[in-house]
């Protein structure tokens, strides 16, 4: 997931790889992307802090208020910044911005009963990994032509590449505005560098290396958790991302199916992840682990905030994405944190890929009174210079000091601003944290040499055909998958052959026979 800071790698050269790589384009929107540059549309628009429609393309004489749901708690400091943004869209485009926020600790039920109970509202947050391709195919979100975008939405029009339009169709039709600036997803963990060297441990640079640092944490530093994870219904282990889809190079569908295929296969070959020999020796990792208690015995159950625990000291390590990580880096060491931090890429030999356009992005909702105004309030909060400052990060001198056109240092109350999904509106006028940490620049830096493109990099699949046996495997996973990846499954052997009867029960091939069939039918239609 994105956060408000996060360190990016370039878009359009990103834009312009995938391209020359997959001959069309994805990228897990989100991930590893070059930091951009504005389009010479992008900028011109951008600049002028004009309204996204003349007066031609729609009529604003009557006010309306647009309501748009985010994920994310509420910042403290709501009513001021918001205040200030519905001051110029009233002065735009008539319209004020009402807001309300699912809190992480539970947005991932929440989000999809907003949609199913066809609640009022006129946007919402979209994502990839918020069930976006899911949700639009439910019909939960308004198809968006590009004689819409041409007419309520000119500079985002004009400004967002190509790539990054077809990255967000849904079977050929689009159902949201995608971010237009890519930022790095790959996960890595952060962790507490005092305590590595408090008990002279070897850097952390391997899987065993790290299951090394967890293990004297929690045998030898009391009241500290080594390792918190993120909250929400994840279906695999919250380090899987690092040591299931980056330790073997593989793709994991966004950790919804217990399924993949490697990034260097060109047939692309999906296989069930649970009858890999790679899946039982992970499980066992993790099994040893959870008896040493490098996680808390009730973290399937857990509320805690994983950042707010590494914060207050009380976790020895998380994982994020770098941007992220590297945000909670720069706020720690503002505040004079009494805690050593450092970054840790066990896979660093490993390939990183990149992410798509719709990591992050708005959709506006199938019911929507206003989608005309919906669309340009979009228009202007992605590409006007004021407005886009205030949507992503604050006020001035409050929450955050200009450091030139593109870059920021927090303010005093920067705390007071953050924590939600803003990013759905990032785009090449986004600032970057002028003290975001060198290690973070370091390794964004060797990532941005490192980004591996793969044929099926631009590849979504449409679950519309095997939405029972998807949502059965889920449960599946969450039932008997999630306890055994963290330990609390007594024999590992039985407790993985149970979950593969029962994830076979439950229509895992008939999942990947239809998705091996759309793999095959998209390689054989780009040319691969």
């Amino acid at each position: 997931m994105n956060k408000k800071k996060a360190m990016t790698l370039m878009s359009s050269i990103l834009m312009i790889s995938l391209l020359s790589a997959c001959g069309g384009g994805n990228g897990n929107a989100g991930g590893n992307a070059a930091e951009p540059k504005a389009s010479a549309a992008a900028t011109e628009a951008a600049g002028t802090n004009q309204p996204a429609a003349d007066s031609g393309t729609a009529d604003t004489s009557q006010p309306v208020t647009l309501k748009m749901i985010f994920v994310g708690p509420k910042p403290v400091d709501y009513d001021q910044v918001f205040g200030e943004i519905n001051k110029k869209l009233k002065e735009k485009i008539n319209a004020t911005l009402e807001a309300e926020f699912l809190d992480w600790s539970d947005w991932a039920q929440k989000y999809p009963l907003k949609l199913a109970a066809n609640e009022d509202f006129d946007l919402i947050y979209a994502a990839n990994w918020a069930g976006y391709n899911d949700q639009a195919l439910k019909g939960g979100f308004l198809e968006l032509t590009n004689e819409m975008l041409e007419k309520y939405a000119p500079m985002t029009w004009k400004a967002m590449p190509e790539v990054a339009w077809g990255q967000a169709k849904v079977n050929g039709k689009l159902y949201m505005v995608p971010q237009n600036r890519g930022e790095t997803v790959e996960k890595l963990i952060l962790y507490r560098e005092d305590l590595r060297k408090k008990y002279n441990l070897p850097e952390i640079n391997s899987p065993e290396a790290y299951a090394n640092y967890l293990k004297t944490i929690s045998g030898k530093e009391k009241g500290v958790t080594p390792f918190v994870p993120e909250t929400g219904d994840w279906k695999l282990h919250n380090l899987d991302r690092i040591l299931l889809k980056q330790q073997n190079e593989w793709n994991l569908f966004d950790l919804d199916l217990p399924m993949g295929f490697k990034l260097d296969d060109p047939a692309g070959k999906v296989f069930n992840l649970y009858e890999t020999p790679e899946f039982k020796e992970l499980v066992y990792y993790y099994k040893d682990l959870a008896e040493n208690n490098a996680w808390s015995k009730s973290a399937l159950n857990s509320k805690l905030d994983h950042q707010q625990e590494f914060k207050a000291g009380k976790a020895a390590s998380i994982t994020h994405n770098l941007g992220t990580l590297g945000a909670l880096m720069t706020d720690m060491r503002e505040k004079n944190s009494p805690y050593e931090l450092a970054l840790a890429d066990i896979n660093p030999d490993k390939k990183k890929s990149v992410a798509v356009s719709t990591q992050n992005g708005v959709a506006i909702h199938s019911t929507s009174k206003q989608p005309e105004r919906a669309l340009m309030m979009i228009d202007l909060l992605q590409n006007d210079k004021e407005l886009h400052d205030l949507i992503m990060n604050g006020i001035t001198a409050v929450h955050y000091n200009p450091v030139g056109e593109d870059k920021f240092t927090n303010a005093e109350k920067n705390a007071n601003y953050t924590g939600f999904s803003n990013w759905g509106f990032n785009s090449p006028l986004n600032r970057d944290n002028a003290s975001f940490p060198d290690e973070a620049n370091a390794l964004t830096d060797k990532w941005e040499g490192e980004v591996y493109h793969y044929p099926l990099e631009t590849f979504v699949f449409d679950n519309s055909k095997v939405k029972t046996e998807v949502a059965n495997v889920g449960n599946v996973m969450l039932q008997y998958g999630i306890p055994l990846e963290y330990g609390t499954v007594k024999d590992v052997n039985a407790g993985l052959a149970k979950l593969q009867q029962q994830v076979k029960a439950a229509g895992i091939d008939t999942i990947i026979a239809e998705v091996q069939r759309q793999i095959d039918e998209f390689l054989a239609n780009s040319g691969q």
